[in-house]
């Protein structure tokens, strides 16, 4: 998967200033709402190669400490929005299912973390990202 995003990872370094993401909430949010369905290692580097293209002064691989750390915290922390998200969380239903233990469906799933989780992470954006 890794070698088949050489191409956007590129395109997104180079034209990363254009596409309107800037704020260190913003990375937060996306990279959340990515992860939230997809993997979070190329989700990560997703918006670490748009971060970079910003062309910001920074310390740490071409990108602010500040939207670094609203990048990890995205990707890592919004997995858990879904089953899929997080691969311990599908492990943990199926796991769960066949101990006959009843578990909510995807959409019910997402409905309960989305109750629980959003608020939460509406005040991880007040306190560290906006």
């Amino acid at each position: 998967i890794f070698v088949t995003m050489i191409a956007p990872l590129v395109y997104l370094n180079a034209h990363g200033a254009n596409l309107g993401v800037t704020k260190t909430w913003e990375f937060f949010w996306a990279t959340g709402a990515l992860s939230s369905f997809l993997d979070n290692a190329p989700t990560y580097l997703t918006f670490l190669a748009l971060g970079q293209g910003l062309r910001l002064p920074a310390d740490l691989v071409g990108v602010p400490e500040a939207i670094l750390a609203a990048i990890s915290v995205g990707a890592v922390a919004m997995g858990a929005n879904s089953y899929i998200g997080n691969a311990p969380n599908f492990m943990v239903k199926a796991i769960a299912e066949a101990a006959s233990v009843r578990m909510p469906s995807f959409l019910g799933y997402m409905a309960y973390s989305g109750a629980v989780l959003i608020p939460l992470f509406i005040v991880v954006t007040v306190l560290f990202f906006a």
